[in-house]
């Protein structure tokens, strides 16, 4: 076709072309980013690696991050402790036993939130011991803030990070610990009746942004209708063009040239 070999088509269809490469490669990007990466295996998360090493005070936990077995050596701040209603034990209601510790090495004295263990009353929960103490627990994400007044002094909803903060008010990790063993100078502390909180790690399944799957096809449609839309255009100019040529005459042959055309130069008289 003539028309689409013009100067001007053939720019417009680079044009074309170079608005498609930029809309398949976002395609890509999206597509890329619709599978969110998958943490890490159970394996891995088993293998106990010092907290300084794994997470980092003021930054949030990922998915990548969270469910990790992690050691830290420090102490406790024994007036630093809640209790988290709620909580369940073999099916029994109690209460978790969270206190403040003051990570050795960590930033600004930033101290992270350690689950002691279990209790079935306020009363059961023993005083944190003092001493160097090594803690060794699973790292996990905070939760939500419960916009509730509590029922009694020092028990608290949720577990959340952001309210001990302020509570203890202390730089503080956006996470917490399990503890599965706490050793103070070497030895195991008393626990009275409070039960080790033992939380498994969570199963690992794939999460697929459907959303970004509808905006990487939607990108690639976008591509596609760049180079039908040139088409089109050069297409409707073609058009134009052979009505241009038909304008010279009219239906009848014998009246020549349409008044205002100049005749083609096949029928100018000799």
């Amino acid at each position: 076709m003539k028309t689409a070999l013009q100067p001007r088509w053939i720019a417009a269809l680079l044009f074309a072309l170079a608005i498609s490469t930029v809309f398949v490669l976002l395609s890509q990007w999206q597509f890329s980013t619709a599978e969110s990466e998958l943490p890490p295996a159970a394996g891995e998360t088993e293998n106990v690696r010092p907290l300084t090493e794994v997470f980092t005070p003021g930054v949030e936990l990922m998915g990548t991050e969270a469910d990790q077995m992690v050691s830290m050596n420090g102490s406790f701040r024994g007036e630093d402790t809640v209790l988290i209603d709620q909580r369940l034990y073999d099916g029994d209601r109690g209460y978790w036993v969270v206190t403040a510790f003051a990570v050795e090495g960590a930033p600004d004295g930033a101290v992270m939130p350690v689950v002691r263990g279990w209790v079935a009353e306020p009363g059961d929960a023993e005083p944190a011991p003092s001493g160097d103490a090594v803690v060794v627990g699973r790292l996990l994400p905070p939760e939500g803030p419960i916009a509730k007044a509590p029922e009694e002094e020092g028990v608290l909803p949720s577990l959340s990070s952001a309210e001990l903060i302020n509570v203890w008010d202390t730089p503080g990790y956006a996470a917490f610990v399990t503890a599965n063993e706490i050793t103070v100078d070497g030895e195991a502390p008393e626990t009275g009746d409070m039960r080790v909180v033992d939380v498994d790690a969570q199963p690992q399944e794939t999460s697929v942004n459907w959303m970004n799957i509808f905006y990487a096809i939607e990108w690639v449609v976008f591509a596609g209708f760049s180079v039908f839309l040139w088409w089109r255009l050069v297409a409707d100019a073609h058009q134009r063009s052979l009505e241009d040529d038909d304008d010279y005459y009219d239906d009848d042959d014998d009246e020549g040239p349409v008044p205002g055309h100049p005749a083609p130069t096949s029928e100018v008289q000799k």
